[in-house]
């Protein structure tokens, strides 16, 4: 099982390599970063570092035990004692359930390190497998949202009571 770190500006080559690797992939589901993103991660990286270091995120990384990102799963927007919850897995790495297990420790880490009560996610709704992880780690659909102009329909989660994710974790 790879290890889940806090993001560290050590691991941004191996998480521009993650990004590279799994471009294609990943704009499959979701809207591609687009070119700039790749042009300016050297940038881009140290300015999520600072938004951790002033608490208004929380970014981790799925670490294999060869050093090579296989995922990232993200804390946005802490405030009030909620977040939005971000995640992604490598192609290579999918379907073996880590998406789940990482979403369920940052659930933890999210109630025992930074002090939030609830959680907010969305995804597309033609995104079955991340719909799935959402509902296996205690999340309910709280509204689906018709996005303007995509002709996409996007549901929306929430997961409130994250202090009883420790008692699952143990």
């Amino acid at each position: 099982m790879p290890e889940l770190q806090r993001l560290r500006s050590d691991h941004a080559l191996a998480l521009l390599a993650f990004e590279r690797e799994n471009r294609e992939y990943f704009a499959r589901s979701v809207p591609d970063r687009g070119d700039a993103y790749f042009a300016e991660f050297d940038a881009r990286h140290e300015a999520l570092l600072a938004e951790q270091a002033a608490g208004s995120c929380q970014f981790h990384v799925l670490v294999d035990s060869e050093g090579t990102v296989v995922g990232r799963v993200n804390l946005l927007d802490l405030a009030d004692g909620e977040a939005e919850l971000g995640y992604r897995i490598a192609e290579s790495a999918a379907g073996r359930g880590l998406a789940t297990a990482a979403v369920r420790q940052v659930c933890g880490l999210a109630a025992d390190t930074y002090g939030l009560s609830a959680l907010r996610a969305a995804t597309d709704a033609g995104n079955a497998g991340s719909r799935a992880v959402l509902v296996r780690t205690g999340f309910l659909i709280v509204d689906e949202v018709e996005k303007e102009g995509e002709g996409l329909v996007e549901i929306r989660y929430r997961r409130e009571g994250l202090a009883n994710e420790k008692g699952k974790r143990e």
